[in-house]
C-alpha cells in the first residue's frame, strides 16, 4: 500500500530539536528544493498497489537513499547510519522532522534499486535535466540544427577478483562439495567420496608456484574437471526427490554445469577464448570487455554508452556484452531530435563512430561529425587541424565525466552483485553527478550575482 506524500516543506518547517538550527546554505537543503519532487511521485507512484499490503516506504526516500549512497560512496548498512545521525539528509529524504531511529533497515536497499531500476533512474535523469519531448505535431525538419552532442562508451568493473581458469575451476569444486554434503545430510545413503583434502593440495601446488608451465596449467585444470564432474554426478543422483535447493542454488548449479562445458571446450580445442565466457559464478552475467587500454587491456563488468549534452551526462546504453558502440551514434541524434525538437549542429565522437553509414546519416541530417573523412586524402584537399583541435578538447567532457564517475561516484567498481540492481548503480552514479553540477552551477551563479550587487554598491 502505498500513500502520496504532501509536497516539499521548508526549512523552517522542518521538525528540530531545541537548541538545533540548520543552515539553509547546506548542499542537502539545496538539493532538496532543486528537485521536482511531487512530479517524479506522480509519475512512478504506479509501482506500488494502492490499497494493499503495509504502508510502504516513500519514493523520495527510496530514491534519495540511493543519491546519498552514491555521493558519499557508503555501504547499504553505514549509509542508513549516517541518514539516522545527519539531519540534513533526512532533510533531504523527505522526513518531516528530525527522528533518532533507524529510516529502514539496509536490507530494503536492494528492495529500492529492483524497484526503481535502471530505466526508472534514467527516466528521472532526463525529466530533470533534460526539456521535455517535442511536440511531433511541429515541423521539425525545418528548424536549424542547434548544439553539441558528444559521445563515449567506457566500462564500470565489477566487484570480482581476476578470473583465472584454474580458480574458477577449483571455487566450482568447491561450491559443488558443499551441495553433496547438504543433499547427503538430509537424504540417507553412504556418503559420496569428495576426495576434499586431495584436490585442495593439487589446486594449491599449482596456483602457489611463481613460475607455471602452459602444461602444468592444464593438467591441474584437468583434475580440478574431474572432480566437478564426478561432483556433478552425485547431485545428479542425490536430487531425485529432493526440491529443497533454493533459487540461489539452482541458479548457482547452473552456472557450474556452463562452466565446467566451456572450460572443457577450451581444454579440448587448446584455445583461450569460448563464447559467452563465464568469469565469475556469482556473477555469471559479468563478460571480459577488451578496451585497449594501457593500464588494462581486457575489464570485467558493463559497457556503458554516455552522451553528454550541456554538460550533462545521460546513459544511452548498458551491455554485459561486448559490442560495437558505433551502432549507437544513429539513435543517440535521434533521441536528441526527439528531445530538443532539432537535430544536433555538431557531434563529438570518437574514430570508431565514423563508419560509412553513420558519416552519411550525418551528411543527410545537416549534422556535422568530427575528424577527417574516410579514406586517402585528395590531391591539394587539407585537413582543418585548429577545428580537429577544438573538437578534441570538446570531446574531452565526455572522458572528463568518466573520470569523475571512476573517483568519486563508484563506476570504477559497481558493489552490487545482480544484474539489474548493478545497472541501477551506473545509472545512479550519473544523476548523483548531474546532481552536483547542477548544484554547483547553481552555487556559481549566486555567488557571481552577489559579486556583481557589491560592484555596483560601490
Amino acid at each position: 500500500m502505498y500513500f502520496k506524500e504532501e509536497k516539499q516543506i521548508s526549512l523552517y518547517e522542518f521538525g528540530q530539536s531545541a537548541g538545533m538550527e540548520l543552515d539553509s546554505g547546506n548542499r542537502w537543503v539545496k538539493m532538496a528544493h532543486k528537485v521536482d519532487w511531487d512530479k517524479i511521485e506522480d509519475k512512478y507512484c504506479h509501482l506500488y498497489c494502492p490499497n494493499n499490503g503495509a504502508p510502504a516506504k516513500p519514493i523520495r526516500l527510496a530514491v534519495c537513499s540511493q543519491i546519498i549512497k552514491q555521493i558519499e560512496g557508503f555501504a547499504d548498512e553505514k549509509l542508513v547510519v549516517h541518514i539516522q545521525e545527519n539531519p540534513y539528509m533526512q532533510y533531504f529524504c523527505g522526513i518531516r522532522e528530525f527522528s533518532r531511529e533507524l529510516p529502514f533497515t539496509a536490507s530494503l536497499m536492494v528492495e529500492f534499486r529492483k524497484r526503481f531500476n535502471d530505466d526508472v533512474i534514467r527516466e528521472i535523469n532526463e525529466m530533470l535535466f533534460a526539456p521535455e519531448t517535442a511536440d511531433d505535431s511541429s515541423d521539425d525538419d525545418d528548424r536549424p540544427n542547434n548544439g553539441t552532442l558528444i559521445m563515449d562508451t567506457t566500462c564500470a568493473p565489477a566487484n570480482i577478483t581476476y578470473p583465472q581458469d584454474i580458480k574458477l575451476c577449483n571455487e566450482a569444486r568447491e561450491k559443488t562439495e558443499k551441495m553433496v554434503e547438504t543433499m547427503h545430510e538430509r537424504g540417507s545413503g553412504e556418503k559420496p567420496r569428495l576426495d576434499k583434502q586431495k584436490a585442495r593440495r593439487e589446486y594449491l601446488k599449482v596456483a602457489k608456484s611463481k613460475k607455471r608451465s602452459g602444461n602444468v596449467l592444464r593438467k591441474a585444470i584437468k583434475k580440478q574437471l574431474s572432480y566437478i564432474r564426478r561432483n556433478l554426478g552425485y547431485i545428479d543422483r542425490l536430487i531425485q526427490g529432493y526440491d529443497k535447493l533454493s533459487p540461489k542454488q539452482k541458479a548457482e548449479l547452473d552456472t557450474i554445469r556452463k562452466l565446467y562445458e566451456q572450460q572443457k571446450q577450451m581444454i579440448d580445442a587448446r584455445t583461450h577464448t569460448v563464447e559467452d565466457r563465464i568469469v565469475s559464478i556469482s556473477q555469471p552475467h559479468v563478460r571480459p570487455i577488451v578496451r585497449g587500454k594501457a593500464s588494462a587491456k581486457t575489464e570485467f563488468g558493463a559497457k556503458v554508452a554516455v552522451s553528454v549534452i550541456g554538460g550533462y551526462a545521460f546513459v544511452d546504453n548498458i551491455s554485459w556484452d561486448a559490442y560495437n558502440e558505433s551502432a549507437d551514434l544513429i539513435p543517440a541524434i535521434e533521441k536528441y531530435r526527439k528531445k530538443y525538437g532539432c537535430y544536433p549542429q555538431a557531434v563529438m565522437v570518437d574514430k570508431i563512430y565514423r563508419n560509412r553509414d553513420n558519416i552519411n546519416y550525418c551528411n543527410s541530417k545537416g549534422v556535422r561529425i568530427s575528424g577527417p573523412r574516410l579514406g586517402r586524402p585528395k590531391k591539394g584537399e587539407t585537413y582543418d587541424k585548429v577545428q580537429a583541435y577544438i573538437d578534441s578538447g570538446i570531446r574531452n567532457a565526455v572522458e572528463g565525466k568518466f573520470g569523475i564517475g571512476k573517483i568519486a561516484y563508484g563506476l570504477d567498481r559497481v558493489m552490487a552483485k545482480l544484474k539489474s540492481t548493478a545497472q541501477t548503480s551506473i545509472s545512479l552514479s550519473f544523476l548523483a553527478m548531474n546532481l552536483i553540477k547542477s548544484l554547483c552551477a547553481f552555487l556559481r551563479f549566486w555567488m557571481s550575482k552577489s559579486a556583481l550587487v557589491k560592484i555596483k554598491a560601490f
